[in-house]
């Protein structure tokens, strides 16, 4: 009798889900931002997590989301670490911490290269998931640390993608310096003018990113 051991076998075998996209969002809390725009940044992200398109493609894809706050040159922090993104509950969850975070720097500095390098370390903890991004929004350019162009060189050797968003009072002189500084070959820049338009870019920028639409 021919033996059966192998396709039984086969049956048996469930490919784990994959993880699509690692997503890290970099939050500026430097001095130039106050206490009521450092609240339209989290009640943004918060909401953008319960985003009805932006849950599907996450529950989808099994997206990875990890928060970080970050300002001066020494002054860093994962304000949320990283949550696999495998059913509505945790995106719940996710929104209600994004909502509460407490805000980890104030009266500081903008150190845009180091809040990079810190960034691009924490994806070792994701390492199997197929596109790494950055999403680091700020109101300022750098005017403290390394040099920025540097780290994003190391971001496009090491495959990870930045993204940004420019919180704008007037003109175009921060959208401008992430175009030339700071996004990646593949990565794309938005613009909000002045922080009550950041909870629609947030909301929109973090469904380009998840839908792998490039460049």
């Amino acid at each position: 009798m021919r033996c059966l051991a192998p396709f039984f076998f086969a049956l048996s075998v469930t490919p784990a889900l994959a993880c699509e996209t690692a997503l890290l969002l970099a939050i500026d809390v430097s001095n130039s931002v106050d206490a009521a725009e450092y609240r339209l940044q989290t009640d943004g992200l918060a909401d953008a997590l319960r985003d009805p398109a932006i849950m599907d493609i996450m529950l989808r894809d099994r997206v990875a989301v990890s928060v970080v706050q970050w300002s001066g040159v020494d002054e860093q922090v994962v304000a949320i670490p990283w949550e696999r993104i495998s059913h509505a509950g945790q995106l719940d969850q996710l929104s209600r911490r994004a909502r509460a975070m407490d805000r980890a720097f104030v009266l500081s500095g903008t150190a845009t290269a180091e809040a990079l390098l810190f960034s691009l370390a924490q994806f070792d903890a994701v390492a199997d998931c197929k596109r790494k991004v950055i999403d680091i929004s700020t109101d300022g350019t750098a005017n403290a640390g390394g040099d920025v162009r540097l780290v994003r060189g190391r971001a496009e050797r090491a495959g990870v993608t930045i993204n940004g968003i420019g919180i704008e009072s007037m003109g175009r002189t921060i959208t401008n310096f992430l175009h030339s500084a700071v996004i990646t070959r593949d990565g794309f820049v938005m613009t909000a003018r002045m922080h009550q338009d950041y909870p629609a870019a947030i909301r929109a920028k973090i469904l380009r990113e998840i839908a792998r639409v490039m460049g």
